[in-house]
């Protein structure tokens, strides 16, 4: 971490309403980067170099960092470009008559997958279903010969049988917290409402 204290009780409004009241800063931008460079060289290994392997993020969180691991793998390995892509799971999630769907992201798929190694890729696992819903959509674009699953962080409360390849970082919370990743960070909180805020 950068070695300055977490910002905790920091207040952030969300865009859907309501705010996120942050707990804790678990990973500093540099320690994302070395999650990072750790999964490109166990992405390698366990797949004996790059042929035939594709990265696929999930919109939106793990794009970012699908795209980040290209780049890792491409100082690690000089020469190898290995090719990226996302996959929108809006329409394939399970929970789709029970809250708004608002897609918005694209799907862009840029190989045949037919044969080929897939490694997904997301920011959290939660319960697994945002995963489950990949796996559907990755069927309307062929039939892969393996799909791994690398994650930043792993929170655990899987209610799926479904575990991840490549693993950032396990971070046990309680179910009603929440946990954000971007390129500058991990942090854990909770989101309240804005009465709850207010009060």
């Amino acid at each position: 971490m950068s070695g300055q204290e977490p910002n905790v009780d920091h207040v952030v409004t969300p865009p859907a309403g309501g705010v996120f009241r942050i707990k804790a800063e678990v990973l500093g931008a540099d320690d994302i980067r070395r999650a990072v460079t750790r999964i490109a060289h166990e992405i390698l290994e366990r797949n004996k170099g790059l042929d035939n392997v594709v990265l696929i993020g999930l919109q939106r969180g793990g794009v970012w960092i699908a795209k980040l691991l290209a780049e890792t793998i491409s100082r690690v390995e000089p020469g190898t470009n290995v090719p990226v892509g996302a996959v929108d799971v809006s329409m394939y999630r399970d929970d789709i008559g029970l809250r708004p769907v608002t897609p918005g992201t694209v799907t862009d798929i840029p190989v045949d997958l037919d044969g080929r190694v897939v490694v997904l890729v997301d920011d959290v696992l939660f319960t697994g279903r945002t995963v489950r819903a990949a796996l559907d959509a990755l069927n309307e674009y062929g039939r892969p010969r393996m799909v791994q699953l690398a994650v930043l962080i792993d929170r655990g409360h899987r209610e799926l049988p479904i575990r991840p390849d490549f693993v950032g970082k396990n971070l046990p919370s309680s179910s009603d917290e929440d946990v954000r990743v971007s390129p500058d960070g991990v942090v854990i909180g909770h989101r309240e409402t804005t009465s709850e805020a207010a009060s």
